[in-house]
């Protein structure tokens, strides 16, 4: 009988060091818009950021993602037009001093950052029966958004910028992309090396939107009902 690839491992809390780096990377992690330095980023570090996001969770073992390299010149000024126009839209929403801060952000770091990657999810992946999929359809998509997640924290650690673009017509990426009818754009990222990082994120220190405090979103049992009081805001590292 064969044996099952990946056997059972030791396992057990990592060195403190080694926590306090996960810990950091996660707190540590910032949407990068204008920081991006030009220097390209080497094949193997793509890789690597690739593989990180490779070995996401995904239920059923689906692994739906695909990633679409984005260097080109030409794309990338599609892409730019495909921004404009929606973040035009996007602007109207807002009026007076919120109009005023709104336009005064920069949203996108798509023609600054060295890579721009679309990463995808394939709801097709696996066929019509994926373990753990039944009840639950949009699973391909949480499981692409940690691949995503992963991406991110492991650029963090390289000392690599990312960038979410979400103010795009999906409609837009799908005709510039080729996206096939079952490929589901999620994220279209801008990756590049960076020298500086906001201390907290930019829309804050900008005075967009402020982090919610941690306690009064942990429920006990039910909708509604407080934690103990153990649920503070937790100590990073």
């Amino acid at each position: 009988m064969l044996k099952p690839p990946g056997g059972l491992a030791a396992a057990g809390p990592f060195s403190a060091d080694e926590r306090a780096a996960v810990y950091r990377a996660i707190h540590t992690r910032r949407d990068v818009r204008s920081q991006f330095l030009p220097e390209p980023l080497p094949p193997a570090l793509v890789q690597r950021l690739l593989m990180a996001a490779h070995h996401a969770p995904s239920v059923g073992l689906m692994q739906p993602w695909n990633f679409i390299l984005l260097r080109d010149a030409a794309t990338r000024a599609r892409l730019l037009a495909a921004f404009e126009r929606a973040n035009a839209a996007a602007a109207a929403q807002y009026e007076g001093p919120r109009r005023a801060l709104y336009d005064s952000l920069k949203l996108q770091g798509i023609a600054e950052a060295p890579l721009n990657l679309c990463v995808t999810c394939d709801r097709s992946r696996g066929g019509p029966s994926v373990l753990g999929r039944a009840q639950t359809r949009d699973t391909d998509l949480y499981s692409t958004a940690c691949a995503v997640q992963n991406l991110w924290l492991a650029a963090r650690a390289e000392g690599v910028g990312v960038g979410w673009v979400s103010i795009v017509e999906e409609e837009d990426l799908r005709e510039m992309l080729g996206l096939p009818p079952e490929v589901v754009p999620v994220a279209w990222l801008c990756l590049g090396y960076v020298a500086e990082l906001h201390e907290g994120p930019e829309l804050e220190a900008r005075g967009w939107a402020r982090r919610r405090a941690l306690a009064p979103l942990v429920f006990e049992e039910r909708w509604g009902a407080p934690a103990g009081p153990e649920f503070t805001e937790a100590p990073e590292g």
